[in-house]
Order: structure tokens, then sequence, then C-alpha cells
């Protein structure tokens, strides 16, 4: 069946025109540059920096963003991690995007190159993301960051990857995280497959297919053991245990392959007694929110009084 006539008519075609980005079907450089190549170079709005890596690892690049208007008092911090299947991407290409929401929530915005696969299968994102997340709260006497009003945020890969890093610092007690923000996230490698839990016709037609995601999850695998330590995380839609974790924030199209997946996570959340709020936006692909409409105008709006109530510091129940 063609879904297309179920897409919101703004997207209809950046879902035909997306079809030709397959990391399947092309070399992963070309791929990446293609993709770069729809994300225009701007003026820079941030402060880069190199930080302290995962022990025995290499340091990682974050950018910073701040409000450009502020008192004396202390900045929410919000960690972004940036989309792309874990693949591809650079914080870079969403720095208009994360400088538009420093500014609009005055907070502090700390976008993380993380390193990809298949160059650096899994756990390498994850350690860079925690490496980033333990700077960020030691670090926030310096940033003038309030440690009580940190945040996660990701997208698509990085909204997987926010999930395992929510789940890796409640496991570990170290440091609070005060919300976690998953947009569209991808947390199922069994999506797609036979061993998929629902197979929806529905979904995954456009942008983010079925080929798409099992070419990713098999490069952020990779061929090698993973560590017993890290391997619970690898898999969030599998964690046996939600409980504890922070409010969170969930946005899935209708029409997105992660759609499944995504509303599953958000109703164990619930039945786990987290604080959750999860939207799915009728006639939304994946990657819905970058075409102007009135489907990711209210997508914005709900994304927005989420992150208010989340970075104010909103109690979990």
């Amino acid at each position: 069946m063609t879904t297309l006539c179920m897409v919101d008519p703004a997207a209809r075609q950046l879902a035909l025109t997306f079809a030709a980005f397959d990391p399947s079907q092309q070399p992963i450089a070309e791929y990446r540059a293609n993709l770069a190549s729809l994300f225009p170079a701007l003026a820079p709005t941030f402060e880069e920096r190199v930080i302290p890596g995962a022990p025995g690892s290499a340091p990682v690049r974050v950018l910073i963003h701040r409000p450009r208007q502020v008192g004396s008092e202390r900045l929410p911090a919000i960690l972004f991690l940036h989309a792309s299947g874990f693949i591809s991407g650079t914080p870079d290409m969403f720095s208009a995007a994360n400088d538009a929401m420093a500014q609009q929530h005055r907070a502090l915005v700390v976008s993380v190159q993380y390193r990809l696969a298949p160059e650096s299968p899994f756990p390498a994102a994850l350690q860079d993301a925690h490496a980033a997340l333990v700077w960020l709260f030691a670090q926030a006497d310096a940033l003038g960051v309030d440690p009580a009003r940190i945040i996660v945020m990701g997208e698509s890969a990085g909204g997987g990857l926010a999930a395992m890093l929510t789940l890796l610092a409640r496991d570990r007690g170290e440091h609070a995280v005060a919300g976690q923000v998953l947009v569209y996230p991808m947390l199922d490698p069994r999506t797609g497959t036979d061993d998929a839990p629902v197979h929806n016709p529905s979904t995954g037609e456009f942008l983010w297919t079925v080929r798409h995601n099992r070419f990713a999850w098999a490069a952020l695998r990779g061929d090698a053991a993973i560590d017993a330590r890290w391997l619970p995380y690898l898999v969030p839609a599998l964690a046996p245990d939600l409980h504890a974790l922070p409010p969170t924030f969930i946005a899935v199209g209708a029409l997105d392959l992660f759609l499944e997946e995504d509303v599953a996570y958000a109703l164990r959340l619930s039945r786990a007694g987290v604080r959750v709020e999860a939207h799915v936006y009728p006639g939304g692909i994946h990657g819905f929110d970058f075409v102007p409409c009135e489907v990711s105008a209210q997508y914005r709006a709900d994304l927005a009084a989420a992150l208010t109530w989340m970075l104010a510091g909103a109690p979990a129940a």
C-alpha cells in the first residue's frame, strides 16, 4: 500500500525527495554529505569546546548556545543529542534550531558531537553523551547552570540516545536528570524485522524506512561483543525497568516508522509511574517538523509548553 495520500500535504514533497537518501544503497560518506547539504551553513551562534571523553576515549566536541539576554540567575540547561540514525549528522546541522531554543527558553543548550557508527559502534555514542552529561554537571557553577534543572533532549537516533542516557544516569545514581524530551526516538531494532511486536503497514514508507532502520541498527550494533556493563542500554524499548525515570515528553508522527515503538514506550513509562506526555501527529512522517505546516506548528507549541515546565523544575508527580 502507499500512504502518500495520508501524508500532510505540506510534507509530501519532502517524502518523495528523500527517497534518494539511503545509506544501504550508497557509500556512507556520500550519504552523510547528501544529508548535510540539506542544512545550509550559517554564521556560528555557538561557543565550541572540547571536553574530556569517557576514560580511554577521545575528547568530545560540544557546541554551547547561550541566551543573549539573561539576568544574574542560574540558567536551566538542555543536553541536546542530534538526529540521523546513529550513522550521520553533526550538532552544527541543528545549530539554528538549538540557538532559537536557547533564546526562547532562556536556557543553556549543549549539543554533543558523539561518535558515529559504523566506524564507532555501540557504546561509543552513549559514552560520549554520558561524558557530556558528567561534564555539564561538573561545570554547572562555571557555566552558570542550575544543576537541578538539567534535561536531556534528542531527535530520532538522538532521541534513542537520550533514552539510553537517561536510563544510565538513573542506574548510576550520580546525576539527577530533570526531564527527557524524546522526539520521534529510535528505540527498538526489532522494528521492521520479523521479530517486531507489531507490523503496521501505515508507517515507515517515507524518509526513514525499514531498510534505513535495519542498516542503522546493524551499524550501531557492530560485530564485536558488547561489554556487559553497557549492553542493557543498547535497546531502550527492552529495558526491564522504567521506574524512577524523570518526566518525559514523546512526540511522533502517525506515519513514522517509530510510531509503534514510541507509543509502546510511552505506555510503559506511564505504567511505571513516570509522568509522561505523548503526542501522535496526524499526517506526520519522520522529520515532519522540518516542514512549515499546521501539524508542525502544533508540535512546536506542544514542545515549547513541555520544555517550559520541565526547565522550571516541575515535580515528577
